[in-house]
């Protein structure tokens, strides 16, 4: 669930200002460790995604520090000029893209060439070229998306698009929840990406739209539970350490 929907009146914002009223109050001081997700989530009445927006928000403006699997910690209480300053979140943006390029997929399997289609099939692979490089890049995923915009033959398609893109990077608050996700490893899917390249190829808009859309639901549950995932992660490598130390001291 996603409760930063506009007729909500994007409710991570309105949690992001009063947990800087508390800021201000003095309930924390530098150095403190925030209450859990789940109990900020219990307190406010809003679900934990709508926490950790409001915590990236505070994070984006140096309030607060957060560390992998051990919370939110206060790293400078806001002064007399601190305005809460937002921009647009990652999961809004994710939203939108769900909306703007699943209809854009279902255009452009009404109009995509054979030569468009080459072109995705090869961004496909370099899709998984780039997961394969711990060091890669989002570029060919990019590309993918944009070279079905412009299959639309639709300008205007093609620049919101392209805009939807940018705000990807420009944004702080997406940018620091997708560089989050990368962190912990969530990389575009190749699967999800063939699945709408078969959609096109075959020439079947509901198929498009579908695959795109199922792509992008994807990318937005990842964007969710990326801080979490990575936690889980490193708990596993922990984990095995300790098994590890154990199984040469006994053996």
């Amino acid at each position: 669930m996603n409760d930063t929907s506009p007729t909500q009146e994007r409710l991570y914002q309105d949690l992001a200002r009063r947990l800087m009223e508390e800021l201000v109050s003095g309930r924390y001081e530098v150095g403190d460790r925030l209450p859990a997700e789940r109990e900020l989530s219990a307190q406010f009445n809003v679900s934990r995604p709508t926490v950790r927006e409001a915590v990236i928000a505070l994070e984006v403006q140096g309030l607060v520090e957060v560390r992998v699997g051990s919370g939110a910690y206060v790293r400078r209480l806001p002064g007399k000029g601190d305005i809460p300053g937002f921009n647009i979140s990652a999961f809004e943006l994710t939203e939108a893209r769900l909306l703007f390029e699943g209809e854009a997929a279902a255009l452009a399997a009404t109009t995509i060439t054979e030569e468009g289609l080459a072109e995705l099939a090869a961004l496909v692979e370099e899709i998984e070229s780039e997961n394969s490089n711990p060091h890669g890049t989002e570029k060919a995923d990019r590309a993918f998306h944009l070279a079905i915009a412009r299959a639309t033959r639709n300008a205007a398609v093609a620049e919101a698009v392209e805009r939807l893109w940018s705000l990807r990077a420009d944004s702080p608050e997406s940018a620091l929840l997708h560089e989050k996700a990368r962190s912990a490893n969530i990389k575009p899917v190749v699967e999800e990406h063939t699945a709408v390249l078969e959609a096109l190829r075959a020439r079947d808009p509901a198929a498009a739209r579908a695959a795109m859309r199922t792509h992008l639901a994807s990318v937005l549950d990842s964007l969710l539970f990326a801080t979490e995932e990575k936690a889980i992660a490193e708990a596993r490598r922990a984990s095995q350490a300790r098994r590890d130390r154990y199984t040469k001291a006994t053996s």
